[in-house]
């Protein structure tokens, strides 16, 4: 029996399916400064996106960047029709394997409410980096 998806590299016509599941899921979108033009720089900066598919849609998306130091694996995630099935597991492994292949650490973040993704990503290894709090400036006007 064949495997009811897809795991295949994104393509830039895939962009509007994507954004609406960053959006679906919470995981972010555009205001973020999560669009097609940021994906298409780390695509040519060497990093990878992986997308699940499913009954001819976006299913699932994990999106790797490199910043020649670390491999930063960003939004992960699986459209809420979709989850409960087990398909996050495989997207992962395809994930860290193309990590495995570049040679580098995986770094992520994740919201501490997020109980079912802190349980995957633990269970493949992923361990907490302590005594670190994530900062950020979103906004170019206030730099």
């Amino acid at each position: 029996m064949s495997q009811p998806y897809l795991i295949r590299p994104y393509l830039p016509s895939d962009y509007p399916a994507v954004s609406r599941l960053w959006e679906e899921t919470g995981m972010g979108g555009a205001y973020r400064g999560d669009d097609e033009a940021t994906i298409a720089r780390t695509l040519a900066q060497g990093g990878q996106f992986l997308i699940l598919e499913a009954d001819g849609q976006v299913a699932g998306t994990s999106w790797l960047t490199d910043d020649g130091r670390r491999i930063y694996l960003h939004h992960f995630g699986i459209l809420p029709a979709y989850q409960g099935r087990g398909w996050s597991h495989p997207l992962l492994e395809a994930s860290l394997a193309w990590v495995k292949s570049k040679g580098m650490q995986v770094k992520l973040e994740v919201h501490r409410e997020n109980h079912r993704a802190l349980r995957l990503y633990r269970k493949r290894g992923f361990e907490p980096l302590g005594g670190y709090d994530v900062l950020i400036i979103r906004s170019m006007d206030t730099l």
